[in-house]
C-alpha cells in the first residue's frame, strides 16, 4: 500500500474542521421553539422591567427587581440553550424554575414580603407591580411556570440521547469519559 504524505490523514484539524468545532450545537424542532419562547419572554420581560423600573421604581423596588431578575434569566437562558452551553443552561434554568415557584407562592399567600399590600397592584392579568413570576406567570399564561420544567426536560433528554449515542459509537466506558468531559 503506497501513501503519499499528501493522502495521509492529519492530526491537527484544518481550518474549516476548527471552526466547525467551535459552533453552537444544531438545535432539533422543540428545541428551538423553547429558545424563540425563552426569547420571547427576553424580551417581554425586560421591556416589563425597564418600563417598571422608569415609571414606578419608588412605589415597590422589589418586585421591580425581581422583573429585572427575570429579564435577565431570561435572556441567559435563552442564549445558553442556543449555543449549547449546557452547563450556564442547567444553572439558569433551575434558578428559573426557583423564582418562579419562591415568588410565585410569596405573590399569593404574602405580597407584604413583597412590598405590596393593596393586591389590585399585583393581580396577573391588571396589576401595576407585578412580575413576570408574580402567580407562578398566571399573567403569561402559565408559560414561567411551565417553561423551566420543559428546559429541564430538553437538558435532560438532550443528555442522555449523546450519552447512549456515545455508548454505541465508543463503547461501555464512553459513559465515564462524557461525564469528565461534561463536567469539565
Amino acid at each position: 500500500m503506497n501513501v503519499n504524505a499528501a493522502e495521509a490523514p492529519s492530526p491537527v484539524p484544518t481550518a474549516p474542521e476548527a471552526g466547525r468545532a467551535r459552533r453552537a450545537p444544531r438545535l432539533s424542532g422543540w428545541a428551538r421553539v423553547l429558545v424563540a419562547v425563552y426569547a420571547i419572554l427576553a424580551i417581554a420581560a425586560t421591556g416589563r422591567s425597564i418600563s417598571q423600573a422608569a415609571d414606578r421604581w419608588v412605589e415597590a423596588p422589589i418586585p421591580i427587581t425581581l422583573s429585572v431578575v427575570a429579564g435577565v434569566v431570561y435572556v441567559v437562558a435563552a442564549l445558553a440553550l442556543a449555543l449549547g452551553w449546557r452547563r450556564l443552561a442547567w444553572a439558569t434554568i433551575g434558578f428559573e424554575l426557583a423564582g418562579v415557584l419562591i415568588v410565585g407562592s410569596l405573590s399569593v399567600f404574602a405580597p407584604g414580603v413583597l412590598g405590596i399590600h393593596d393586591l389590585a397592584d399585583i393581580d396577573p392579568f391588571h396589576g401595576r407591580l407585578g412580575t413576570v413570576w408574580s402567580w407562578w406567570g398566571m399573567g403569561y399564561l402559565l408559560i414561567p411556570l411551565l417553561l423551566p420544567i420543559l428546559g429541564l426536560v430538553y437538558l435532560a433528554r438532550s443528555r442522555a440521547r449523546s450519552l447512549g449515542e456515545r455508548r454505541e459509537t465508543e463503547g461501555p466506558n464512553a459513559d465515564r469519559r462524557a461525564a469528565r468531559e461534561w463536567r469539565g
